[in-house]
């Protein structure tokens, strides 16, 4: 399966209306494949994002550093997931995150003129950009209750249901710095739950 056909299965999953050859053309045109080495920035603090990309193999995470200069995850993402700063991107205003490639990483990449100007106007687009707005806002609000209400065993159980590929793809402070617990608060829990 090419690179691209990774992308229009996924636009397929979301969106009822069928993409044209011609539309699929365009985003062939559109979205450039990029490789990232582990390690190496798709974003960095202070800098605009100007790509929005869909990872076609590979794991990244978004993070900021505090004054200590300690990272705080705030997102993780795999295969069949988008990666970009969304208020950066939009707003073209410098990111507050950096993101990079947790493990070399292939995605496809557009720019914010290109989403604009030749990917907004496809119907397929459209819809598939509502259920992720929708899906984003209901994920974001629910981490944000669950940090506020939930103790530490709880978000991780809720992690481990929901993505539990992330916990054999991304090391154990990585996951703890994304719950907004100590490595060793995570390796308690991940103790107990082995045991149960």
């Amino acid at each position: 399966m090419g690179t691209h056909d990774t992308l229009f299965d996924y636009i397929s999953r979301y969106a009822a209306t069928p993409l044209t050859s011609e539309e699929k053309d365009t985003i062939r045109q559109v979205f450039l494949p990029k490789k990232l080495r582990k390690k190496q920035y798709f974003l960095q603090e202070g800098v605009v994002c100007k790509y929005s990309g869909f990872i076609v193999k590979g794991a990244m995470r978004q993070y900021s550093v505090d004054e200590k200069g300690v990272e705080h995850v705030t997102g993780l993402f795999i295969e069949n997931w988008w990666v970009t700063d969304l208020e950066s991107f939009t707003m073209l205003t410098p990111s507050i995150y950096n993101i990079d490639a947790w493990e070399d990483t292939e995605l496809l990449q557009i720019s914010q003129a290109d989403t604009l100007a030749y990917l907004n106007p496809i119907p397929a687009i459209q819809e598939l950009s509502k259920q992720l707005t929708d899906n984003h806002t209901f994920a974001l609000h629910k981490r944000l209750h669950s940090s506020i209400t939930d103790s530490a065993e709880k978000r991780y159980e809720v992690l481990a249901n929901a993505y539990p590929e992330f916990l054999q793809r991304f090391p154990q402070h990585v996951i703890a710095s994304y719950l907004g617990v100590t490595k060793e608060t995570l390796s308690r829990i991940c103790s107990r739950a082995v045991r149960k």
